[in-house]
């Protein structure tokens, strides 16, 4: 999977080395032969999310302050577009970099089918000691895991797989990539893993009529993965709840269906809505809310099912 960490030391890196050509070409610092620009992670995060260390390790070869190098290299350097919202000098030399809103963004676009990371592996962790005091509490406790492999987030990770492997039959250029799809290496992995299998692909045949074998290849190999991640850090799970069983049941088509002939529900460019604000318009009304305090509030209404077809977690 992509590795945002890596990416931002790599991100602050290259910009210490483009500020760095940059004030040597106007004179502010003398040229000399720079190559690489050291990041860390401090470990006090009050001296931000990352620090470039390059003005005191160039300070002999520049023959120079690292204040004073420091300080040139902010003078030349351009954040906009990059993961960083801030630079400052601190210490001795050192150039403390902070995240800006593009790195989280970019976090958050992670694939929730994938392999585990901090992000996701937070809530397992939040979720097994809260199972573990009311437990301890004299509660009857069941640990359930939700596997997405239904709907439109496994399509889009079965797509991405197909769009992989469509590039490395036949090359990158001859066919793009999603602009929604998961750009992870472990997708790589997985179109390459495929493709091993030495199935016919394509043989003339369309893109959804891979999907099914995509998606369900995919699984196979990250779901192992996420079980045997979870068993190093001593989580398990009683129950791991396939979404797509929710589906096939009829539970979830019958329960919009249910909403509907409530006259909760209305349709609007191809997709199902909820009432959602009328609802909650009329239950704070009944709760004794005012109406210029309702108004106030940012009520929308949901999406219930796609233009699609898809059905969204709401």
């Amino acid at each position: 999977m992509t590795n945002m960490i890596q990416n931002a030391k790599d991100q602050a890196a290259a910009l210490a080395l483009a500020a760095y050509r940059a004030a040597a070409e106007d004179g502010s610092l003398p040229q000399a032969e720079v190559r690489t620009a050291p990041v860390e992670v401090p470990r006090d995060a009050a001296n931000g999310d990352f620090t470039t260390t390059f003005a005191l390790a160039a300070g002999k070869v520049l023959r120079q302050p690292p204040r004073a190098i420091a300080q040139a290299l902010l003078d030349h350097m351009d954040l906009e577009g990059s993961y960083f919202a801030s630079a400052e000098i601190a210490g001795p030399g050192f150039l403390n970099f902070r995240l800006g809103r593009k790195w989280y963004e970019e976090v958050c676009a992670a694939n929730p089918t994938g392999p585990m990371h901090m992000g996701n592996a937070r809530g397992g962790v939040l979720g097994d000691t809260l199972a573990s005091v009311l437990s301890a509490c004299g509660a009857e406790v069941s640990r359930e895991f939700y596997v997405n492999d239904a709907g439109h987030q496994i399509d889009k990770f079965a797509r991405s797989i197909y769009a992989r492997c469509m590039q490395l039959t036949y090359g990158e250029e001859a066919h793009p990539f999603p602009e929604d799809g998961y750009q992870g290496d472990d997708i790589r992995e997985l179109a390459k893993g495929f493709l091993a299998q030495g199935k016919d692909f394509p043989g003339g045949a369309r893109e959804e009529f891979w999907m099914a074998d995509m998606a369900e290849y995919g699984l196979s190999v990250n779901l192992p993965r996420m079980k045997e991640d979870l068993r190093r850090y001593k989580i398990e799970y009683d129950t791991w709840f396939y979404e797509s069983s929710l589906h096939n049941s009829g539970a979830v088509a019958e329960t919009a269906e249910l909403l509907t002939k409530a006259g909760w529900t209305y349709e609007k460019d191809g997709a199902l809505w909820l009432k959602t604000a009328q609802i909650m318009r009329e239950n704070l009304l009944k709760a004794g809310k005012k109406e210029k305090d309702i108004e106030k509030l940012d009520l929308k209404d949901d999406v219930l099912r796609r233009a699609n077809g898809f059905y969204t977690y709401f």
